[in-house]
């Protein structure tokens, strides 16, 4: 048999063609790799350039922003925490998002488990109806809910803002861990009813633990927009004792006019995003194991 020209080209294409899939192969890792490192540089700079200017003085960092401080002045962080009440902001803002982190996640779950396990009329609507919550700007409830709050003598307290945060985390709670219920094997949960275990102690014993990556995830999800939240503090929190960190800072920033004291006003951005990288830091771990668990399933 004899081998044609066409052949013998087509041999010698297929031959380099690894080659060539090699080399584009490291080109696009290249490629990724440079452009990880840019929005790394984005991110990290940023916040190590507030990191530093949190320890200079104002005449520092208005005659040369990008210099080192001249010495660390710890003063400024004692400064934001006492003098410009950053330190109230920030237990008002603790206790505000940890209740509405707590009873949102229990309530979300519940929701959850029962519209994924149960079948009963109503059930697909009261879903949707969750889902559409997703999809309902928040400042068009601005002013029903601040009628509302009033009504209730709710408005400008931290009971009210709990309240109104556990209503806007719910549907968005609900939504991610339905699908990680309805995964959920069924023969878990018919063994613990064989057992004996009812309903609440099938639910909180044996199907939330199984959910745990999930939780562990949505409570990240929520503690990030709950801490960060300033619309609705600002139309339903007047009161500067309730104030929360979003509102702390703005007063902060604004109070002073041009005589700011920038090195305190650093401070207290670290104070407010310190919270944030630290949680996020230690649950890192499980916000990729509940996205990877997601995506297998």
């Amino acid at each position: 048999m004899t081998t044609t020209t066409a052949d013998r080209a087509e041999f010698v294409a297929a031959s380099r063609a690894p080659g060539k899939r090699s080399r584009e192969g490291k080109g696009v890792a290249t490629t990724a790799h440079i452009a990880l490192i840019l929005w790394s540089l984005l991110v990290i700079l940023p916040l190590l350039w507030t990191l530093l200017s949190s320890f200079k003085s104002t005449q520092e960092i208005l005659g040369n922003p990008l210099s080192l401080p001249g010495k660390l002045r710890f003063g400024n962080y004692a400064s934001a925490w006492t003098t410009a009440g950053i330190g109230r902001y920030f237990l008002n803002t603790v206790v505000v998002v940890g209740c509405a982190l707590v009873l949102v996640m229990i309530l979300g779950a519940m929701c959850a488990y029962v519209l994924a396990r149960f079948s009963f009329p109503g059930n697909r609507l009261i879903y949707y109806s969750m889902l559409a919550g997703l999809t309902f700007p928040v400042f068009l409830a601005i002013v029903p809910l601040f009628f509302v709050l009033k009504n209730f003598a709710l408005l400008n307290t931290l009971p009210g803002l709990i309240i109104t945060y556990v209503a806007f985390a719910l549907p968005f709670t609900v939504f991610f861990l339905h699908s990680f219920f309805k995964a959920l094997p069924g023969e878990v949960y018919e063994a613990a009813q064989i057992d004996g275990a009812g309903e609440w102690r099938s639910f909180f014993s044996v199907m939330l633990p199984m959910a745990r990556p999930g939780m562990a995830s949505v409570a990240i999800f929520n503690f990030l927009g709950l801490w960060n939240q300033f619309l609705l503090p600002v139309a339903l929190n007047t009161d500067s004792k309730n104030y929360v960190l979003s509102q702390g800072m703005a007063s902060f920033a604004s109070q002073a006019g041009y005589a700011v004291d920038f090195g305190a006003l650093f401070a207290a951005v670290v104070i407010t995003v310190a919270p944030v990288l630290v949680v996020y830091i230690i649950f890192q771990r499980q916000l990729q194991v509940s996205v990877t668990a997601g995506g297998v399933k």
